[in-house]
């Protein structure tokens, strides 16, 4: 059985970009729900005793849905920090981001562009293939690159209960606000 990971910070230290408030439904209430739903729907099946990432290679539909919701927020909530070292990554991360985008500020705004125009809701991602070429990928509802054979580094959460507590309908100003807490110390340790 699976249960909600403890965030890697404290709820209310994300504000005033992530509120307690929004941290206290998107992680209380919606990443929970998605565990609990996981485990009734693995109760009993082929699936009770894999890990995450395997259910997620091998699954479809609602235990497919749902353990990629909980793989996906897990993900998303040790991708940001409250006190981030850097406000841009460094060393070979950098240097990847250089060579595959031109520059960091265009990496942004290519990401930042994806994030925002991502129809309804679903997941940007910065990812890695299996050449070492970064990429940005939209993925809608639960998605998760992985199944694509792409390795995740950095994704933004764009489900409305990621941002509309703090943000209203603003999404360009939550993905704005995204940027000054992603963890880039993670990022760059999910590269290698």
């Amino acid at each position: 059985m699976f249960e909600l990971p403890k965030l890697p910070w404290n709820p209310e230290e994300l504000a005033p970009v992530i509120s307690a408030e929004t941290i206290s439904f998107h992680y209380g209430k919606h990443h929970q729900a998605y565990v609990n739903n996981l485990n009734n729907l693995i109760k009993g099946t082929e699936f009770e005793n894999l890990s995450l990432e395997e259910i997620i290679m091998k699954s479809s539909g609602g235990i497919f849905n749902n353990a990629a919701q909980v793989w996906n927020h897990t993900f998303y909530w040790e991708s940001i920090t409250p006190k981030p070292i850097s406000q841009m990554p460094t060393g070979l991360l950098a240097e990847k981001i250089n060579r595959d985008f031109g520059s960091f500020e265009e990496f942004k705004t290519k990401f930042s562009q994806a994030a925002a125009t991502l129809f309804g809701s679903g997941w940007a991602w910065l990812v890695v293939d299996k050449d070492g070429k970064l990429s940005i990928v939209q993925e809608g509802n639960a998605g998760n690159p992985m199944v694509k054979g792409l390795k995740p580094l950095l994704t933004c959460d764009v489900w409305e209960h990621a941002y509309y507590i703090d943000y209203q309908n603003r999404r360009p100003d939550y993905i704005q606000q995204f940027w000054t807490i992603v963890n880039w110390k993670k990022i760059a340790e999910r590269l290698g």
